[in-house]
């Protein structure tokens, strides 16, 4: 496996906007897994949706308001929230922030 494969500086990777106020980096993955940084600016909005993957999210900077199901939570830096398959989740930026996402299996989706 190559260095670029195992290693990645944040500082070194581009971020891709995904919608207004949102950007994001993907770092390491394979079939199975997937890392990926979303950095949101106050006011950014993460709308509900769901997916088939499995998503455990930490909170790297800021502060979020998550909904997950009928759970909602005020989270911030240090914290961090589990998304089941398939269950309806979004996010409102309320301090701009970073959040890091797994993905299991990959978001095949993310990849161009």
């Amino acid at each position: 496996m190559g260095d670029k494969a195992i290693f990645f500086r944040q500082d070194e990777m581009e971020w891709e906007a995904v919608e207004d106020k949102i950007k994001r980096q993907i770092f390491g993955y394979d079939h199975t897994m997937m890392m990926v940084n979303v950095k949101f600016e106050k006011g950014g909005i993460g709308k509900v949706h769901h997916h088939a993957h499995t998503q455990s999210t930490c909170i790297s900077e800021g502060k979020f308001e998550v909904t997950v199901a009928d759970d909602k939570k005020v989270l911030k830096k240090g914290d961090s929230f589990f998304v089941p398959s398939n269950i309806p989740h979004g996010v409102v930026c309320l301090e701009s922030g970073v959040l890091i996402d797994v993905f299991t299996p990959v978001r095949k989706d993310f990849l161009k």
